[in-house]
């Protein structure tokens, strides 16, 4: 159904002007698709941070919008929505690996395909939040296939989940239809989300993989409340996760090349060095961790009593991670402590975790921010180009 209307001053507005079609309850569960009409009311302009319309043309089905522009009407600025998904980053950028990734292994990691409660249990573990988050805003940064997004849901939160990849395609295909979920393709440094809106925020898996680790940190801050929480990773740098690691002497050389080239290459690479990984496996105390130093992402140890499709699984999918990004930039215990406290976070835990590092902390409530704050906020505005509103 396509709408040819006057472009609508608010989004949710929609619903009153003859655009959505009738909503009738579907088995006792009420009005389900106008509130996705009504999520589009939060996001916001990332480069001024002004409220956003729905403009005309727009494609409708089942009450979800599939096509159209976002517009930002002082400046003009538009981002279209493709496929169900606001898009407020290029087809094409740096993150490219990570969609061809998840768009090939988009259910790969999910607990109820691999047998095992891993993403569950990391879930719940990094973040410390409980699983009842009913009536809060929680920002997920980085969703990837929507492995977290799907537990992150289960709270009962309303979830804006994020990512710079177009692997928000897979993470819709698992969880979009969900009416709490609120999915948009976005950089960390130029999200489309109002400032000090969400209770709590995580980052998962992404920090190592930006541009400026730190200053992607701080600008997820930026977007807590006072008193939200937040929880977050980054690979471990020492002699042992980092110096010592044979990815890192081959990354200069796989970073360069087309992702579906090199993910056909690991594909070979782990087929012709799967037979030896078996044998490998079963060196007492150290097999797995051999493969890992062959370049062969060995999952056995995590996934006991796994069928050996599903670790050849796993096998090419974290092989091609850690050999594909464009950006592998990780961080001392001490670095990754100092963002937290430099941010004036207060409850900080920094400790050694599943990801390498694990970091939670909480932003202090307004007048208990140290010195340093303005100034931090100065650097991120200065670095993602943010232009406040007038």
């Amino acid at each position: 159904m396509t709408v040819n209307k006057p472009p609508l001053s608010s989004l949710s507005d929609l619903a009153h002007a003859g655009g959505a079609p009738p909503m009738r309850e579907r088995g006792g569960g009420g009005v389900r698709f106008q509130m996705k009409l009504d999520h589009l009311d939060h996001l916001v302009c990332p480069e001024t941070g002004r409220s956003l319309r729905l403009d005309e043309p727009y494609v409708l089905e089942k009450g979800r919008v599939m096509q159209g522009e976002l517009l930002e009407p002082i400046s003009g600025t538009r981002y279209p929505i493709v496929n169900f998904i606001p898009r407020f980053a290029p087809q094409e950028n740096y993150a490219s690996n990570f969609g061809l990734e998840w768009n090939i292994h988009g259910r790969t990691q999910y607990d109820e395909t691999s047998g095992f409660s891993l993403s569950r249990r990391r879930f719940q573990k990094e973040t410390g939040w409980g699983a009842d988050l009913r009536g809060e805003n929680v920002l997920e940064v980085g969703c990837g296939s929507g492995r977290f997004t799907r537990h992150a849901l289960e709270t009962g939160a309303l979830v804006f989940s994020c990512d710079y990849s177009n692997a928000v395609e897979a993470n819709y295909r698992s969880n979009g239809t969900h009416e709490n979920l609120v999915l948009v393709q976005a950089s960390v440094y130029e999200m489309p989300f109002k400032r000090g809106f969400f209770d709590k925020a995580y980052c998962f898996g992404v920090l190592q993989h930006t541009p400026d680790p730190r200053n992607a940190f701080l600008a997820i801050l930026e977007h807590l409340r006072p008193g939200g929480e937040i929880a977050s990773d980054i690979y471990a740098k020492n002699i042992g996760r980092w110096l010592l690691q044979p990815k890192y002497w081959v990354r200069p050389l796989t970073r360069e090349m087309a992702p579906r080239k090199l993910y056909d290459a690991v594909k070979k690479y782990v087929d012709l060095m799967w037979p030896l990984a078996r044998i490998v496996r079963k060196i007492p105390f150290i097999g797995p961790t051999l493969n890992w130093k062959l370049l062969i992402a060995d999952y056995s140890k995590l996934l006991p009593n796994a069928d050996d499709a599903t670790l050849k699984e796993w096998a090419y999918l974290d092989t091609f991670d850690m050999l594909s990004p464009r950006y592998d930039r990780p961080a001392t215990l001490k670095n990754f402590r100092r963002w937290h406290e430099e941010a004036g976070l207060i409850d900080v835990e920094v400790h050694y975790g599943f990801n390498g590092l694990e970091g939670r902390g909480t932003k202090p409530a307004v007048g208990t921010a140290k010195v340093g704050a303005r100034r931090q906020k100065r650097s991120i505005d200065r670095l993602i180009g943010i232009r406040r509103p007038i």
